[in-house]
C-alpha cells in the first residue's frame, strides 16, 4: 500500500470513529477493526460481519441498561438466589420462590410479603427478587421502612412531597425493608399509608417485616390505619413465612467452630 493509500485509510478510520461516536455506537467502534481482521481470516461475508458488530452493540447496551437499573435501585448489598441458604428454612417453598423470580407478579401488580424473625434472610430474598426484576427490565427502588418514612416526612416539611410521591409511583417495584423495627410518628404512618394506597393495583411492592400482623398497630400507631394499609397490601399478595433459626447467628457459630 503506497503512502497516499495509507493516508486515505487513516483519514477514513478517523472519520469512522467520529461517526460511530456521534451515533453512540461504542461497541461497534471498539470491535470493528478486530471483527474486520477476523472476517478476512475466516472469509465471512459482509452480512455476518455486520451481524456480529450489531450483536455486540445490542448486548453491550442491554448490559449497561441493567447496570443502570441496579444502580438506581439503591440496593444496600447485591444478593442473589444462588447464595441463599434454603436449608435454614425447611418450610419455605423453594419452587414458589423460583416462580416469583420469573416476575409474573409484577405484570399482575401483586405484592410479596416476607414475614419472619430477624436474621432469616428476608432482606437477602427481597434483594434477590429485586435484582431479578432489574434484569428483566423493570424499575426498582429499595428503601428501609425507617428511611422511607424519614424521606416522606422531610419532603412533607420542605414542600417536595409531590415530587417524591411521583418518583415512588413510577417504580415497577418498590421494596420496603424492615417494617416493624422502628415505630412511626402519626404523620409518618399516614404518609406511608399514602404510598401503599397509591400503589394499590397499580404497582408491586415487596415488604419485609419481623412482626406478625397483630403487632403492626404498635408500629403504625393506629389500628384503623393499620387495617386499611393491610387491606391494600394483602389483597393481591404472596406471603412467604420465614421463621427459623437466625442465619447470621448460625453463620457466626460456624465461623467460631472452624
Amino acid at each position: 500500500m503506497d503512502i497516499n493509500s495509507q493516508t486515505q485509510v487513516q483519514i477514513q478510520t478517523q472519520a469512522l470513529d467520529g461517526y460511530l461516536h456521534t451515533l453512540k455506537l461504542p461497541a461497534v467502534r471498539a470491535n470493528y477493526t478486530k471483527e474486520a481482521l477476523e472476517g478476512l481470516k475466516l472469509g465471512i461475508n459482509y452480512e455476518t460481519f455486520l451481524y456480529r458488530l450489531i450483536e455486540a452493540e445490542v448486548l453491550g447496551r442491554e448490559t449497561r441498561r441493567v447496570q443502570t437499573k441496579i444502580r438506581l435501585a439503591q440496593f444496600p448489598h447485591l444478593k442473589t438466589l444462588e447464595n441463599f441458604d434454603f436449608k435454614i428454612l425447611p418450610n419455605l417453598d423453594k419452587k414458589r420462590v423460583m416462580d416469583l423470580m420469573s416476575g409474573g407478579y409484577l405484570s399482575n401488580c401483586e405484592n410479596i410479603l416476607l414475614l419472619g424473625n430477624s436474621g432469616t434472610g428476608k432482606t437477602h430474598l427481597a434483594t434477590a427478587l429485586g435484582l431479578a426484576a432489574c434484569q428483566n427490565g423493570q424499575s426498582v427502588l429499595f428503601k428501609t421502612a425507617a428511611h422511607l418514612v424519614h424521606e416522606l416526612v422531610e419532603a412533607h416539611d420542605t414542600k417536595t412531597l409531590l415530587c417524591l410521591q411521583k418518583k415512588l409511583r413510577s417504580q415497577n417495584l418498590l421494596i420496603i425493608d424492615e417494617l416493624g423495627f422502628v415505630p412511626f410518628s402519626k404523620t409518618g404512618a399516614e404518609l406511608l399509608f399514602e404510598v401503599f394506597s397509591e400503589r394499590y393495583e397499580k404497582g408491586s411492592m415487596i415488604v419485609t417485616s419481623n412482626l406478625p400482623f397483630e403487632q403492626w398497630p404498635e408500629v403504625l400507631g393506629c389500628s384503623r390505619l393499620t387495617g386499611a394499609l393491610l387491606d391494600r397490601l394483602t389483597h393481591h399478595v404472596h406471603i412467604l413465612e420465614m421463621n427459623g433459626e437466625s442465619y447470621r447467628l448460625g453463620s457466626r457459630a460456624q465461623e467460631k467452630q472452624k
